[in-house]
This record gives structure tokens, sequence and C-alpha cells, in this order.
């Protein structure tokens, strides 16, 4: 193909992927599901182009912060959780804990929170979960307090500036993936599979998911263990965990690669970082109502799984009625059991192989959850930039078939289509493990 061809090529995805996020930004609410999946499915195509026609890494980073930027004044239409942040923004900004009591239990004190006039009745209509104690870490409340506090009347300010501070994580993000690839040896042009992946920017700096944080809490902590520098390390990975704690899953993969001693030092350096966070907001009511939020996380909520899916069809032909008690305590040990197994039986583990290993235990962690809402598959896709796999980039796109649950008031989900999207993914995993063997079959190259 000539260059000029290519070029043109190029020019035509990039155009058609910010396209696609302006109308999702501007113009899409997510009840329209036919017009969301149309323009997420143009955008996975475009996106799919600029990788095969090999994008250069420097226009791919600009058109990566272009897109992020598109969404700055928007306010996110396929997320609602920003309500809530401004609710618990309310509360931190007055110097109130967020973790000690639901919305409602204010709701029926009856009026705002005094010191707390953002507290309104018009703002409580729009929660999501009045119901439910904040689920949002430190680092997220101390975010969404700083939004309240610098814009204490502004719904559209505090959402930009959250918005900045995603894209600040996504720019470190971005920083550390071209970092860490070229110091492991690996392509650098592999960062694109995660900084243009549509589902990517449509909901971290788009939609307000701090997954963002997460992701660049961990690729820090990748980068500062390579460099040697433990208790760093421990500290950037705690930013990641007070931003959600999924990243304890792969603790365990760090006892290998660095041995007893280390790893403990490691640990005791994390916890300690993790108490600071955490230090503002203690009181004995805070461990209990974070287990309340555990407990209906893992038995209550249900949304776009698999496994659990199949097994609670066989629990209602079984006994007539929803085992999700007892199946998401047995799902989240199987899944915890398995980082152990992986840990154990992985083949030379070193520092390089460290994200191939972490997105195998996020892989079989969602495939167990219960709830697989798009958004938490984006720490696979910055993962899979170390492995060059299809399955993760691929699992994420077909992921925004779950917003046809959205396309009522009902929120009833289409089972058929939670199908098709892990049909979608155990083929492309099916597709990755024979590519895997046959790198392996195939015989030495001649000297």
């Amino acid at each position: 193909m000539s260059a000029a061809r290519r070029s043109t090529l190029l020019g035509l995805a990039a155009a058609l992927l910010t396209a696609t996020q302006l109308g999702l930004a501007y113009f899409t609410p997510r009840p329209a599901t036919a017009q969301l999946l149309t323009l997420f499915g143009l955008g996975t195509l475009a996106y799919a182009a600029l990788l095969h026609y090999r994008l250069p890494l420097r226009a791919g980073l600009l058109l990566a912060l272009l897109l992020r930027l598109l969404w700055l004044p928007a306010t996110p239409a396929l997320s609602d959780d920003y309500h809530r942040f401004r609710w618990d923004g309310a509360l931190v900004a007055a110097g109130h804990s967020p973790f000690l009591h639901r919305p409602d239990e204010y709701r029926a004190g009856g009026g705002p929170l005094t010191g707390a006039p953002q507290l309104t009745p018009g703002l409580y209509q729009h929660l999501n979960s009045p119901h439910y104690y904040s689920v949002y870490p430190p680092v997220c409340q101390a975010l969404f307090g700083l939004a309240v506090r610098l814009f204490p009347a502004s719904e559209r300010a505090q959402i930009v500036v959250l918005r900045l501070a995603l894209l600040l994580a996504e720019a470190a993000t971005a920083l550390l993936l071209v970092g860490l690839l070229r110091r492991f040896g690996q392509d650098p042009d592999r960062a694109l599979l995660y900084l243009l992946h549509p589902l990517v920017v449509a909901e971290l700096v788009g939609n307000l998911h701090f997954e963002a944080v997460v992701i660049a809490g961990v690729l820090a902590a990748c980068w500062l263990l390579a460099r040697g520098r433990l208790v760093l390390a421990a500290g950037a990975l705690a930013l990641g965990v007070a931003a959600k704690l999924t990243p304890l899953l792969a603790l365990p993969l760090l006892l290998r690669r660095l041995g007893w001693g280390r790893t403990l030092r490691f640990g005791l350096a994390l916890a300690a970082s993790l108490a600071a966070a955490f230090a503002p907001f203690a009181s004995a009511a805070l461990l209990r109502n974070i287990g309340r939020s555990l407990d209906l996380y893992f038995h209550s909520f249900e949304f776009n799984a698999s496994v659990y899916y199949l097994l609670r069809a066989v629990g209602y032909w079984l006994t007539g009625y929803n085992e999700i008690a007892r199946l998401g305590t047995a799902l989240a040990a199987e899944a915890a059991f398995g980082v152990l197994v992986l840990m154990a039986f992985e083949r030379r583990p070193t520092l390089a192989t460290l994200p191939r290993a972490a997105l195998l235990a996020f892989t079989l962690y969602y495939l167990l959850a219960t709830t697989v809402h798009p958004w938490y598959l984006t720490p696979l896709v910055a993962l899979n930039c170390f492995t060059g796999w299809r399955y993760p980039a691929t699992w994420a796109a077909l992921a925004t078939l779950s917003y046809a649950t959205y396309r009522s008031s009902a929120y009833q989900e289409h089972l058929g289509l939670v199908a098709l999207e892990y049909l979608g993914v155990l083929l492309a995993a099916a597709w990755d493990w024979r590519r895997h063997r046959a790198a392996h079959l195939a015989p030495p190259a001649a000297a």
C-alpha cells in the first residue's frame, strides 16, 4: 500500500473515531440504544483501522488527548453516578464523612445538612442509590470534595474539575505505558491499544469513572518496582487501591517476584499508605458501613455477568429461587483461590511479566463476578498493552451491548446480548490461545 493511501485511511479512521466520540458525548442519551451501539460499533471499526494501519505513536498520543478533551464540557450521558459524586463531595467539603449515613437518612431528617446547602431535594431525586452507603474510597472522596469546594453552586464546573483530574491520570497512564513498554523491550506503539479504545475514552474521562486513577496507580507501581523503589511503589499502588479496592487482588503475584522479605516490606508500606488515606474518615461506623456495601455488591447486585448467570440458572432450576447469597461468596472465594494458583504455577515470574499475570488475575475475577459494568474492564485493556492479546479489547468493545439494559426505565437485561458478548470474548480468547500455541510450537529460525 502506498504511503499516501495509508495516510488517507488513517485520516479517515481518526475522523470517524472523533465523530463517534462527539456523538456519544453530546447527542446520545443512554436510552437511545440503537444509536449508542451504532456509534460504539463505528468507533471500534475506526479504532481497529488505526491499529491495523499503524498510526504513528506521536499522532496517536495527540489523537488520544483530543478525544478526551472533546468531552471536557459535556455532562455524562452514559452514567448518572456523578450525582452521587456531588452529594458525597458536599459532605466532604462541609467537613462530614460520606461513609457514616445514607442519603435517605439525611432526607428523613428534613432539609439539607447544616453546613452543606448543596444537599437539596433536587439533587436527592437524581441519586441512583439513595438507600446505600457510599462505596467510593478516599481518593475519590477527596476529588469530590475539591470540586464542590471550588465551585459549590455549579454542577458543570464540578464535572469539569473531576474530568481534569481524570485527564491528568490518563496523561500519567500514557507516559507510564510508553515508558514501561520501552523498558521491557516491547513496541511502545502498543500503548495505543488502550489510549484509543472507544470504551476507555467514553467511560473514564467521558463519564467520570475512577478506574483511570486505578490504572495510573497500578502502572506507576510497576514502573517504580522495575526501578527498585519498593516503598514508593507501595505508595503508588495505594493510590490506585484508595480509588478502588480491586488492585489488592494482584498482591499475591508479587511474592515470587520480590521474595518474602521484600513482599512483607511492600505490604507494610502499602498498609501504612492506605491507613493514612482512610484516616480522615476513620470511625467504627466506617468499617461497618463499608462491610455493608461490600455485602450488597457480592450478594445483591448482578449485571452483565457470565459464569454467575449460568450458575444462577442452575440454581433456579434446582431450588426455584436466586442463589446469589451463596454464589456471590463462593465465586469471590474461587477468584481469590485462582489467583493463588496462578501465583504458584506461573512460569518464570519477573517484573516484566507482572502486567500479564495481573491481566489474567483480573480476567478471572471479572469472569466470576456477579456485576461487570463496561468500565470495569478498562484495566484489562491497559494491561493488555504488554501482551497484544485480542480478548481484552474485544470484551471491552462487546460489553457496550449491556447498555441495552437502559433502553427503558424498567432496566431489563437482554440475556441474548449478554450471551453474544461472552461468545465473542470466548472466540477472541480461543484465537489468542491458538496464536500462543503456534508461536511456541514454531521451529526456531535458522542461524
